[in-house]
């Protein structure tokens, strides 16, 4: 019986790799031919899985994208199934050699648009242009969510916005905290900036705040410590109006003042229209979630092509999920502008070593159980398949969860690797569209932000075909990366000017608003 040509089932993602990935199941017992030799599967390797190539000694490197993803915890040899069961995520020395790599800025060949919202100059640059139209009810706390979605409910369940179609809705942004933290604290100054961040973001047209009046995130405090408020609208300015549960008299009028204050607000903000705007205007957030083992051979370097398109029109294009950039970040500060926005990198990374050692944890602790379910064995190697996500243009600069993204280029914002806690930083920074991937099935939505699906395998794209916007899987069938990528960024361009995402469509995005809570509850 002849064997099967490696290439025909699994990928070897560079020559000096001793793993391959299966981009399809491969049965126990098969033959395998590679570079002449013949390698015999010992048990089934799923897809997404890796199979060895060559004998590993225990205690040496596993090696794909041409860097370590882990050691040996037992000897293997060829055609094993490589995974948790015999590779350990040691310790290991990165050598940081920063702004060694730093390619020079890319150029476009012809300039892009989109028909999107500019929301004119009283607005900073990146809270100024938007993809989406809506009205903002921004709860203070919890203790005032459940109101603040009342007064959503109460147009939803009406035919009221029927009668202003350029609004894409009355959303209310809830959460679980507000109070119960050090008072001017870090994390009291963090729910604001997050608060903030949506109150302002480029897709909001204006917004109202609720609070319960006793909690400890007051609205002043919002108001004052980040210059929340004020609604620029068709060119003039006004203050945000401020309702407090205990103030107003209870839950039932706090909603009548809610509905009648937004009432107020629609007709101005159906007046607002899409205009022709550059490419560059676009801030992109991107996530991934559910991955797999075909995360970083598929869908993540496609993005990352959509990501270098995109920052050579001169927009922005951001990865975050810091944890999931451990063990690849030596691979970032080489591309790094300077050795300070380098050392802001290294900086988060030695910060979350300490930060999970103190609860006893372990950044490994990543990747989840779905993931290895997916084939991914270590952090280092989700990892190495995240930033793939980043393209490769310069790291321009490295930001803080949920600050303002002012920087042109390729940046990182320090986020949890969780997806809703990540993507609510994201948006708070400014990112007006989104671009998720995932291997095993992530239904997210993130509104005010549309988020595009990326699927990195056929299987997935066609069994959850309601959910997924694009297929990158076809790159294992054959179509170059470079070909998928761009036409993601062309679906970003189309998200952008209002094509419904298959998220929007599905009304998801209304629940995901997470702020990171980083400190002790009292």
């Amino acid at each position: 019986m002849s064997a099967i040509p490696l290439s025909q089932v699994a990928v070897q993602l560079r020559p000096d790799d001793n793993v391959a990935v299966a981009n399809r199941n491969i049965p126990a017992g098969a033959e395998l031919e590679h570079h002449g030799s013949r390698i015999t599967a010992a048990s089934l390797v799923k897809l997404g899985h890796k199979v060895a190539l060559v004998p590993i000694k225990k205690g040496a490197a596993v090696t794909k994208y041409g860097q370590i993803i882990g050691f040996a915890s037992a000897d293997i040899a060829p055609g094993d199934h490589v995974h948790v069961h015999n590779v350990s995520a040691d310790l290991f020395e990165r050598d940081y050699a920063f702004c060694r790599d730093c390619p020079p800025p890319p150029v476009a060949t012809a300039q892009r648009t989109f028909q999107g919202y500019d929301r004119g100059r009283d607005r900073p640059e990146h809270f100024r242009y938007g993809t989406r139209n809506y009205i903002a009810i921004i709860s203070t706390v919890n203790c005032s969510a459940s109101t603040s979605k009342y007064i959503s409910q109460r147009f939803h369940a009406t035919d009221l916005l029927k009668q202003f179609p350029n609004v894409d809705g009355v959303l209310a942004i809830t959460h679980k905290g507000g109070c119960a933290m050090q008072y001017d604290g870090p994390d009291h100054h963090q729910l604001d900036r997050t608060l903030a961040g949506f109150a302002k973001q480029g897709n909001v047209a204006a917004y109202i705040l609720v609070g319960l009046g006793c909690e400890t995130g007051q609205a002043i405090h919002l108001i004052e410590s980040q210059g929340a408020g004020l609604i620029q609208l068709s060119g003039a300015t006004r203050e945000a109006p401020v309702l407090t549960i205990q103030e107003c008299g209870g839950v039932a009028k706090t909603v009548d003042a809610g509905v009648r204050a937004i009432a107020g607000l629609l007709p101005r903000v159906n007046d607002v229209r899409r205009v022709t705007l550059p490419a560059s205007k676009l801030i992109l957030g991107t996530q991934c979630g559910g991955s797999d083992g075909n995360s970083g051979v598929t869908a993540n370097p496609a993005l990352g092509v959509a990501a270098d398109l995109l920052v050579a029109q001169g927009g922005a294009a951001v990865l975050a999920e810091t944890p999931e950039i451990y063990g690849a970040e030596h691979l970032l500060t080489r591309r790094a502008v300077s050795r300070a926005v380098g050392e802001k990198l290294v900086e988060r990374i030695k910060w979350w070593e300490w930060y999970t050692g103190i609860w006893g944890a372990e950044i490994n602790n990543n990747p989840s159980p779905g993931n290895k379910e997916g084939g991914l064995t270590t952090i280092y190697e989700k990892s190495l398949g995240a930033i793939a996500k980043g393209g490769g243009t310069a790291l321009v600069d490295v930001v803080h969860y949920a600050e303002p993204i002012t920087a042109k280029g390729f940046l990182v914002m320090d986020t949890p690797g969780y997806d809703p806690v990540s993507m609510t930083g994201l948006v708070a920074g400014g990112a007006n569209v989104l671009v998720f991937t995932t291997g095993r099935g992530s239904v997210y939505g993130c509104k005010p932000s549309p988020s595009l699906k990326i699927a990195t395998n056929s299987p997935l794209y066609h069994h959850m075909v309601d959910d997924m916007d694009i297929n990158a899987g076809v790159i294992l069938e054959g179509t170059p990366v470079e070909r998928v990528g761009r036409q993601i960024f062309e679906e970003i361009l189309a998200v952008a000017s209002g094509k419904k995402t298959k998220s929007e469509i599905n009304g998801v995005g209304e629940e995901e608003f997470a702020p990171w809570s980083i400190g002790p509850t009292l």
